[in-house]
This record gives structure tokens, C-alpha cells and sequence, in this order.
């Protein structure tokens, strides 16, 4: 993580995120730094996925306001607003039968001119996301033909590819394996020594302390906690959040310690 001084890339202000007149949260004082890897844990229905939405500009906030490198996410002219923030959502069934690799190159559009194609070196970098994430080999693959974990994979290469800022990742373990799980986290990990700030969610504290700096508790009832992972992802905060018993929570939590 960088120091805590760096200015934030993302910062939440007051934030209350919503539907029309529905509150799903309020009171969102947050803060992402260069370098630093903030996770959102909670059960379903307490607001992650709105208060992710309305970060990307596509909810308004419903009091506060959301910034990105201390600017108004609605300030942010759409194509500089994509070249800052890179969104992962969960896996989805694809509709049209691109190559995995045009699919990671449609990650380069903000970044090209009106009406240009993508050059020699875009396709360079696109390919080496997809090594770093060791799915070269599926470059040629139709992205309509991979399995679930396969094209999370390729969306997460698509984000690498608009070199930004900020990324955003909603649960993005949910559909891999084992294997592709550990690459994934390892992935976050080196996003963070390059620098790049990363807030994700997920419904698996252990992967929250093995690679995020701070935890954020998104409960039913709002924010319930957010801080430095080891001390505010306990067994008990834990187990009120999911309404289990601490038993329960301490029989899942691993002993390891975080991704170098």
C-alpha cells in the first residue's frame, strides 16, 4: 500500500445510495488511495451493489457525492471518466461470438481516437493481459464458447487493458475455481504494488484478508465498520454482519496470511 498522505483516487462523501425515494445506504465516508485495495463484505441486499453502481456514474447519489481523483464522478465527460475507471462485473453469457482477445481489446476503446481501430501495440498489451492472467491460450476462443470462470477471466483481462486508475470488481472469484481463484487474488496483489487502487467485493473473508489493506462491513442497516482488514474483519463483527454464530465464522477464517 502507498502512504496513507497519497490522495485518494476514489473518495465517498456523505454518500446515500439508493432507488428513487429507497435508501439502501447512507452516511458513506470512504476512501481509496493509490496502491491500496479496499473490500466491501456483507450479506446480500446490503448495498454493494448499488453503492458500486453509483460510482460508476450510473445511479445518482442520493445525498453526498461520489469523487474520482477529486472530481465529481457526474463532472467526468464519459470516455475520460472510462479511461480512470475500470469496472469487472460478475461473468456473463455472452450474446455475440467475439474472439476472447476482441473482447479484451473493446477495453481499449476509450483510449483510441473516434472511428480508429485498435493498433499493432493495443493488441500487444491485450494479449499480455490475458498471460498475466494465463489465458493466452484462449485469445482465439469465441467468447461465447468458454465456460463461466473462463469468460470472468476475460472481463477482468478487458478492465487491465484500460489501464486505469481505479478498478472496480464486483465478487470477481464468484464463478472460478480453485486454481483461477488463487490467480485472481495474486492479480489484485500485484495491481496494488503497480500502484493502481482496487475496490471489489466478494462473500469470502478470506480473500479480503488475504489481499485487501482496509475492509469496509456493508450491513442491512448501513456501514457497520471500515478499517484496517486484521482488525475489522473479526470473528465476532462477522458474525453479526451474516447473522451467524461465531463458531461458525472461526471454523471458515484461514490462519494465512495475506498475498505478498
Amino acid at each position: 500500500m502507498t502512504e496513507a498522505c497519497a490522495p485518494p483516487v476514489l473518495q465517498t462523501l456523505g454518500l446515500a445510495t439508493g432507488h428513487g425515494r429507497h435508501r439502501v445506504s447512507e452516511g458513506l465516508d470512504l476512501a481509496i488511495a493509490p496502491g491500496e485495495v479496499l473490500c466491501l463484505l456483507g450479506p446480500n441486499g446490503g448495498g454493494k451493489t448499488t453503492l458500486f453502481r453509483t460510482v460508476l456514474g450510473l445511479l445518482a447519489p442520493l445525498a453526498g457525492e461520489v469523487r474520482v481523483q477529486g472530481q465529481p464522478v457526474q463532472s467526468w465527460p464519459r470516455t475520460e471518466f472510462a479511461r480512470r475507471v475500470g469496472y469487472v462485473p460478475q461473468a456473463q453469457a455472452g450474446v455475440f461470438g467475439f474472439e476472447a482477445l476482441d473482447m479484451v481489446l473493446m477495453g481499449r476503446a476509450a483510449r483510441l481516437p473516434a472511428l480508429s481501430r485498435p493498433s499493432d501495440a493495443d493488441r500487444g498489451l491485450a494479449l499480455g493481459c490475458m498471460e498475466q492472467l494465463g489465458i493466452a491460450h484462449l485469445a482465439p476462443r469465441p467468447y461465447t464458447e468458454l465456460s463461466g470462470g473462463e469468460r470472468q477471466l476475460v472481463l477482468i483481462a478487458r478492465a487491465l487493458a484500460q489501464q486505469p486508475a481505479l478498478l472496480v470488481m464486483d465478487e470477481p472469484t464468484a464463478s472460478l475455481d480453485f486454481g483461477n481463484q488463487i490467480r485472481v487474488l495474486e492479480q489484485i496483489a500485484a495491481l496494488r504494488r503497480r500502484g493502481m487502487a482496487v475496490l471489489l467485493s466478494t462473500h469470502q473473508p478470506e480473500h479480503a484478508l488475504q489481499v485487501a489493506d482496509r475492509i469496509a462491513l456493508l450491513g442491512r442497516n448501513g456501514l457497520q465498520d471500515c478499517g484496517a482488514a486484521a482488525r475489522v474483519a473479526t470473528t465476532a463483527a462477522l458474525a453479526r454482519l451474516y447473522g451467524v454464530s461465531e463458531a461458525a465464522v472461526a471454523a471458515r477464517l484461514p490462519q494465512a496470511g495475506p498475498v505478498a
